[in-house]
C-alpha cells in the first residue's frame, strides 16, 4: 500500500522539474498523510495543470466525504473494474508528485512496525500513478476534488518491507497515463512494479508515525 509520502521540493523547483508555466500551490512536505492534500498534475483542456487534491478518493455517488479515508489506494489489478475507481480510471487519471514514500515493516515478535523511507538513490523527485474525482455534498455549492494512489505488487527492494508499493511511472509514460484517449489496456499495462532507476530504502524513526509531525526529522535515518 502507500499511506504516507513526501514532496520536499520548493514550488519553484517543482515548476522547473515539470516545465510548468507557473509555480504550483505547494510548500515542502515531509509527511503527507491521508485526507491531506497531494500535489498532482492532470490535464485541463489538453494542458497540464498542477493542483492540490485531497488524498482519499470520494466517488461522485458517495454520500459522505469520510468514504475517502478508505480509498487512499486503488489496486492496479482491479482498478478498471471496481465501481469506486473505474470511471476515474477511464477519464480522470493524474500524476501524483513525490520525492519519497514510507512503508512499515512488521518484525516478528516486535510490538511496533519499523518505518522505512523509500527514495531515489540520487534524491530526484518522481511520479506515482493516480486517479482523481470531484464530489459535492447534497445541497452544497462547492466541490471537493480528491485522489487515490494506484498500487501494485512490491518490487525486490520493497518486498522485504511490504508486499505492495505505489506504481512509479517512467517519465516516458506521463503523457500516456494522463491522456484520456489512451486505451484502457495500454494504461493498465503501465501498472507494474517499478524496475527503472534505482530506489533505496532505509529505516527512519517512529517520529513519522504521528501525522502532526511534518519536518525533516521524519526522513532522518536511524540504525536498523
Amino acid at each position: 500500500m502507500c499511506a504516507r509520502t513526501t514532496l520536499t521540493l520548493s514550488a519553484h523547483l517543482i515548476a522547473r522539474w515539470l516545465a510548468l508555466r507557473d509555480d504550483p500551490p505547494w510548500e515542502p512536505r515531509y509527511n503527507v498523510c491521508p485526507t491531506q492534500d497531494q500535489l498532482a498534475v492532470r490535464l485541463r483542456d489538453g494542458e497540464p495543470e498542477a493542483v492540490r487534491l485531497r488524498w482519499g478518493l470520494v466517488p461522485s455517488w458517495a454520500t459522505d466525504l469520510s468514504v475517502g479515508s478508505r480509498m487512499i489506494n486503488a489496486r492496479g489489478e482491479t482498478v478498471d473494474a471496481k465501481p469506486a475507481f473505474r470511471d476515474a480510471f477511464r477519464s480522470r487519471r493524474c500524476l501524483i508528485l513525490v520525492d519519497g514514500f514510507y512503508e512499515w515493516q512488521a518484525i516478528p515478535g516486535a510490538k511496533r512496525r519499523v518505518p522505512y523511507a523509500i527514495r531515489m538513490t540520487d534524491g530526484v523527485p518522481f511520479v506515482l500513478a493516480g486517479l482523481w474525482e470531484s464530489w459535492r455534498a447534497n445541497g452544497a455549492d462547492d466541490t471537493v476534488e480528491t485522489c487515490t494512489v494506484v498500487t501494485t505488487a512490491a518490487n525486490p527492494l520493497v518486498a522485504p518491507i511490504h508486499d505492495r508499493m505505489p506504481v512509479i511511472l517512467d517519465p516516458s509514460a506521463y503523457s500516456v497515463w494522463l491522456d484520456p484517449t489512451t486505451p484502457p489496456a495500454v494504461a493498465t499495462a503501465l501498472l507494474a512494479p517499478y524496475g527503472g532507476q534505482a530506489l533505496y530504502a532505509y529505516p527512519v524513526s517512529t517520529h513519522v508515525n504521528t501525522p502532526a509531525h511534518d519536518d525533516a526529522r521524519c526522513l532522518e535515518p536511524v540504525a536498523a
